[in-house]
């Protein structure tokens, strides 16, 4: 059975590399999202909810003796469901910014659909309350029969009331960490940085730290000089690679991919990757012969194969092939 496979390629950086912006390749130390946590009760359920639930009953019980009754036994409903809350609190989210929440049962309840998710106070991992959730839940596609009718979702259905001090526009050095480790991304992104801003003030640590000492001319100005320093153009680099998907027939390669002088035969197909300089010819079928020359990109040699109607898993065995015998330099990676 032959797949339909694609091939994408990064050629070699220092020539064809397109440059990206410095805030697409790192994060701030700090600029980051926080989990925040909690347990709730979704009421108005159409007989869903968690019937003879230990927690659900025991919660209801509680929550009523909190608005003033006093219950005997415990509440059992199937119009209720126990769920737990979880949200991610922004960086610098303020008091009264609202986020948005997921609801999911924890209970043998069928269906969130229709319900309300009562007051529920989110935790962040130091015990502390950071936001308050509640509000009616949306579940997609509930008339076409959701797939997963016992998980919801509530837009800006928290809101903030616990803010995270970071004092930032205080701070007089930044340490800023690549998306992508590599020290030639990291030596590049340092020599950006000095250059533009005419100092001496970034180091690379190492190949996923960068540190940077705030210039005095942006003392309690942060904020100003990581908007300008956002928009530098860097041209990042990556480790030749090409990673393999077996069960879809998909290959990515990236990186400065060589192939050196070789050949090599698969079934009736022989493929030889000849010096720069040497002729060659291309035979029909029947004795299929690829000649390559030395400078010939990986893409190139992939499209004479898709030509000749090789199939993905024929591809796989080239490029393993091809590596083990050091005529491909590039780590290869299977999905």
């Amino acid at each position: 059975m032959k797949f339909l496979f694609f091939i994408f390629l990064a050629f070699p950086l220092i020539s064809f590399a397109v440059p990206s912006r410095l805030k697409d390749l790192i994060s701030i130390k700090g600029v980051r999202e926080n989990p925040v946590i909690g347990y709730g009760l979704v009421i108005g359920l159409n007989g869903t909810g968690d019937a003879g639930g230990e927690i659900t009953n025991s919660s209801l019980k509680h929550l009523f003796q909190k608005l003033g009754l006093n219950p005997q036994k415990e509440i059992t409903s199937k119009n209720v469901a126990a769920v737990i809350v979880t949200a991610k609190l922004p960086p610098f989210a303020r008091i009264g910014q609202t986020i948005d929440i997921t609801v999911s049962a924890i209970g043998d309840a069928s269906s969130l659909g229709g319900g309300t998710l009562l007051v529920t106070p989110l935790k962040g991992g130091d015990d502390n309350i950071y936001a308050l959730a509640s509000g009616p839940l949306s579940i997609g596609g509930l008339k076409k029969g959701a797939k997963f009718a016992t998980t919801g979702t509530i837009p800006s259905g928290a809101s903030v009331e616990r803010e995270i001090e970071t004092d930032f526009d205080k701070k007089n050095s930044l340490r800023l960490s690549l998306n992508n480790p590599d020290f030639t991304t990291a030596a590049r992104i340092e020599k950006v940085i000095n250059q533009e801003l005419a100092g001496k003030f970034a180091s690379a640590k190492d190949s996923s730290t960068v540190d940077l000492v705030i210039p005095n001319d942006y003392d309690r100005k942060v904020v100003e000089l990581i908007a300008i320093m956002e928009n530098f153009k860097i041209n990042p680099d990556q480790a030749a690679r090409i990673v393999i998907n077996e069960r879809t027939g998909t290959v990515v390669a990236g990186g400065d991919i060589v192939l050196s002088p070789v050949a090599i035969s698969h079934g009736d197909l022989t493929i030889e990757v000849k010096g720069e300089g040497d002729s060659g010819s291309k035979k029909g079928k029947g004795n299929s012969v690829i000649y390559v020359d030395k400078k010939t990109t990986l893409n190139d040699l992939v499209q004479s194969l898709n030509a000749l109607g090789v199939t993905s898993e024929d591809l796989i065995t080239i490029f393993q092939t091809l590596r083990k015998n050091g005529s491909l330099v590039g780590d290869i990676e299977l999905i």
